[in-house]
């Protein structure tokens, strides 16, 4: 076979091993995705392969970040019946069966991500080589679309690692890392990039069976234990998510309940379950558009080419040693600075205990905390690229910081600073050039949270803020430009609802009645929860930076557990006794929900929002959502606060501010903005 040069998306050619090459190359696109276009000329060339003599065929992307991402969720977006969509899966269902039945072994190439569709068309592979690094990761994450595999997943994972082990990975929308998947038997060999082609050249000469699940991991399929295997499986869903916010594991668990023997009858159970929660789960279309919106936010960084390999960060503090080591652990080289060593050690020592627990090859392990270094005396701010102040939230400190480390930085580096609450028009004050000083707003923990707001005043320069947001997305992190105002974007929508929360604590509402409000509305944990573990006197500082801007009222019982030195989680006490890091809960408190409460708690959070809307602190209304979805964990099932008010009707929503505001004062007087949203 000659190399073919015919197809737009695919390029095939055969080697001297008489094995036919295979390469993936979405035109126009950056990722590999299962475009409409990409799957049929896929199933063009396969059909050709039918009567090919060959010794094998072996497919792999021809992209440097990875295999295959997964299908394109914008088609099923802009489809229009549920039968269009019942007919997109069954085709894609039905190429990678085409893929399964040639007369030769076949082969997936893994490099990077192997996501949804792509690891979908790998397990239907005869063998998968994956690449022994950090960066090569693989799964089933579609649960958090609000879908589940639909391309064949549910039904060929189970019969290659087994249904129990099948199951967990894809209810949880696991990604985990090569040597896990080699673990699991989702491949057949991990080895460094160098020996890839080798190593599958040699698979497909050896010819092999198929591996398939071991006996014992298939009982739980068996009639007998199948209807145990659902009940103890939706009993382990029951405890992270409702059915009602999140149908996707659920039809996943019903959709393996009543599989047929049949195995083609299985694929299509699998595309009618697929195809019920986009026709009828509104849940499900408001995650597809939080992909999207998480997906534009990552394409902020596309207007810069800016690349860093050392990061300086100076105050060892939580947020400060955090930051470094989330740095590190993107393959950044970074120092970190205090005003002694002695201040930087517990830093280090947090650090490594999370690299102990996130990084499971022990040489990875030990080349990340190699590139963790502390630095008192400040050697590497001259070399840095980008040099992060997490300092106390001092005006004086900050500015003679920045003055002692403007001449030392080179012209290309970002000047960035963690601040929470300090405005950057005051602190860019004394810069000989202010224009290069933006704000990098992390969240705690710093681990899990996957925003940062990319703070810029009227005289950031524009490249500063475009760098900044390429650097953000380069240690894996969701940009999120943001005007600087009073607490930014998320503090300042989180402020008001937290402090009602308490307001209804002094008012003789207990706390589990209203964390249950908030918790059964959709938000992830309660108010009263989360103030208890960003730590009272976090919120009473950022607080009170928030009552002098925006007359916020103020709660006597939080300054008096601060005075108490009852500061939340930290402590052990805060509202909440603390035992091993859990809070400890009254749950006959939390029988039934108070519609008061949730209201109250709601509306905060959705009149500060639409304030901020009107005060334009971000681009636009999809861009508000997402911060508030990423920075808050505010219900994605709901698509975020503007888009739930305009679901929920706007004007009903203002008509129950009045109603607040009449009952529980000013706090509660609707945003003007309320008229624009529509």
């Amino acid at each position: 076979m000659k190399q073919n040069n015919n197809c737009l998306h695919w390029d095939t050619r055969k080697d001297d091993n008489n094995i036919i090459w295979l390469a993936l190359d979405k035109a126009d696109s950056s990722t590999n995705v299962l475009s409409k276009a990409v799957l049929e000329e896929l199933k063009q060339i396969i059909e050709g392969f039918q009567s090919e003599d060959a010794t094998g065929l072996i497919i792999h992307s021809n992209k440097s970040n990875g295999f295959l991402a997964g299908a394109d969720i914008t088609e099923f977006t802009q489809l229009e019946t549920s039968q269009a969509a019942f007919e997109k899966l069954r085709f894609g269902q039905n190429v990678f069966t085409l893929i399964e039945q040639l007369p030769f072994p076949t082969l997936a190439l893994i490099h990077g991500f192997c996501l949804g569709g792509g690891l979908e068309l790998a397990l239907a592979c005869t063998y998968r080589v994956a690449e022994s690094s950090p960066k090569c990761k693989l799964g089933l994450p579609e649960v958090r679309l609000g879908i589940h595999p639909g391309y064949g997943g549910a039904v060929r994972l189970p019969e290659l690692i087994g249904d129990l082990p099948a199951l967990q990975l894809m209810l949880a929308g696991r990604v985990i890392v090569a040597k896990q998947a080699k673990k699991y038997g989702m491949v057949d060999a991990v080895v460094p990039k160098r020996q890839m082609m080798t190593t599958a050249v040699a698979l497909i000469k050896k010819a092999k069976p198929k591996q398939q699940a071991k006996f014992i991991n298939t009982l739980p399929a068996y009639p007998v234990l199948r209807q145990i295997t659902a009940w103890v499986m939706r009993k382990q869903v029951e405890k992270k998510v409702s059915p009602d916010h999140y149908p996707a594991p659920y039809k996943l668990i019903d959709c393996w309940q009543r599989f047929s023997t049949n195995r083609t009858e299985r694929f299509i159970q699998e595309a009618n379950s697929v195809t019920d929660l986009f026709a009828n789960s509104a849940g499900t279309k408001e995650l597809v558009r939080v992909f999207m919106l998480q997906e534009r936010m990552k394409s902020l960084a596309k207007n810069s080419t800016f690349e860093a390999k050392y990061v300086h960060v100076v105050g060892a503090g939580i947020m400060g040693g955090d930051i470094a080591a989330w740095c590190a652990m993107q393959g950044f080289h970074v120092t970190l600075q205090d005003r002694e060593p002695k201040y930087i050690a517990p830093a280090i020592k947090r650090a490594h205990q999370l690299f102990d627990k996130k990084i499971r090859d022990q040489h990875l392990c030990t080349a990340t905390k190699d590139r963790l270094m502390p630095d008192h005396a400040g050697m590497g701010v001259s070399k840095a690229d980008v040099v992060i102040e997490a300092i106390y939230e001092n005006l004086e400190a900050k500015q003679a910081l920045y003055a002692q480390i403007e001449p030392k930085i080179a012209e290309h580096t970002i000047l960035a600073t963690n601040t929470s609450s300090l405005p950057l028009e005051v602190l860019s004050d004394k810069l000989q050039d202010p224009s290069r000083l933006v704000g990098l707003h992390f969240f705690n923990p710093v681990a899990k949270m996957q925003l940062v707001e990319i703070i810029f005043a009227q005289h950031t320069s524009q490249q500063v803020q475009d760098n900044a947001a390429s650097f953000v997305k380069n240690i894996n992190r969701l940009p999120l430009p943001v005007k600087s105002s009073p607490g930014f974007l998320v503090n300042r929508i989180l402020m008001p609802y937290i402090m009602e929360a308490i307001i209804m604590v002094d008012e003789g509402i207990a706390p589990e009645a209203i964390d249950h409000a908030a918790v059964t509305f959709g938000m992830p944990m309660g108010p009263i929860e989360l103030a208890d573990v960003v730590g009272l006197d976090i919120c009473s500082h950022v607080g009170t930076v928030l009552v002098e801007a925006f007359d916020l009222p103020v709660s006597e019982r939080l300054q008096h557990k601060i005075d108490q030195g009852e500061l939340g989680r930290k402590t052990g006490q805060g509202f909440y006794l603390w035992n091993k890091g859990k809070a400890v809960k009254d749950k006959k408190r939390q029988t039934s929900v108070d519609k008061n409460i949730q209201d109250r708690l709601v509306l905060s959070l959705l009149n500060e929002t639409v304030k901020c809307l009107e005060e334009e602190l971000v681009e636009d209304a999809d861009l508000m959502d997402a911060g508030v979805i990423f920075g808050t964990g505010f219900a994605p099932f709901r698509g975020g606060p503007i888009k739930h008010a305009k679901t929920v009707g706007p004007m009903s929503l203002r008509d129950r501010l009045n109603e607040l505001q009449a009952k529980y004062g000013e706090r509660f007087k609707a945003s003007a903005g309320w008229g624009e949203i529509q």
